[in-house]
């Protein structure tokens, strides 16, 4: 069998958002007891709460919602890579993983969060540079472990706007500890929400049989 790792970070009540986000809750509706044959809860969060897909409705006025972005970026073959340690992923970080040549997905651990209850602020992000290199690459999804592509602190969030803006997928809070670097399969589908801008995924990665290997290996 192939190797499958969860990528997806838990949801409990309280999960830590980005300021002002709606945080996670989850309220008992119903318990089974004394003439009640069922369990039932009542769950509200910002769809930009765990591990989830930016739509380009984020940010652009013009954009689709999440629930009508193509599903194709979100589901194939990806590669995994360990940023851990940098300052930042500049140009010169995308021009190391492009010369491996370019992933159609790009996950990337920078190990933003050092303790789950505490929301990240300090993290390795993209630049407008290095991801106007990666779109021009081909790369069609970035997926991160941190809370965003861009810098906590961004005025602008040009990552953002570049990605969004030519199609490409986003995916924020990979939960990537543990997952060896390499090429692996990609399955990360946002909900079908038609009037959000965002989609919580559970996201889990494939290892590849040892045909899709040769293949990628050639």
């Amino acid at each position: 069998m192939r190797v499958l790792y969860d990528v997806t970070r838990p949801l409990v009540a309280g999960f830590p958002v980005w300021p002002g986000d709606s945080p996670c809750r989850i309220e008992w509706k119903a318990r089974l007891g004394p003439g009640v044959i069922y369990n039932q809860s009542a769950l509200s969060m910002s769809p930009h709460t765990g591990t989830h897909a930016d739509g380009p409705f984020h940010l652009l006025e013009d954009g689709l919602m999440i629930g009508a972005v193509p599903l194709d970026a979100y589901l194939g073959p990806a590669r995994v890579v360990d940023a851990t340690g940098r300052a930042a992923l500049d140009a010169a970080w995308a021009a190391e993983v492009l010369a491996a040549g370019a992933p159609e997905r790009l996950l990337v651990r920078v190990g933003a969060w050092t303790d789950p209850a505490v929301f990240p602020t300090r993290f390795a992000a993209l630049d407008g540079e290095s991801a106007q290199m990666l779109v021009d690459a081909g790369v069609r999804l970035f997926g991160t472990d941190a809370p965003s592509p861009d810098p906590f602190d961004s005025p602008d969030l040009p990552a953002h706007h570049v990605l969004l803006g030519a199609g490409r997928g986003i995916l924020e809070n990979v939960m990537l500890d543990g997952v060896p670097p390499g090429e692996y399969e990609l399955i990360a589908l946002p909900l079908k929400l038609m009037e959000a801008e965002a989609s919580p995924v559970r996201a889990v990665l494939r290892g590849l049989d040892q045909t899709a290997a040769a293949l990628l290996g050639d």
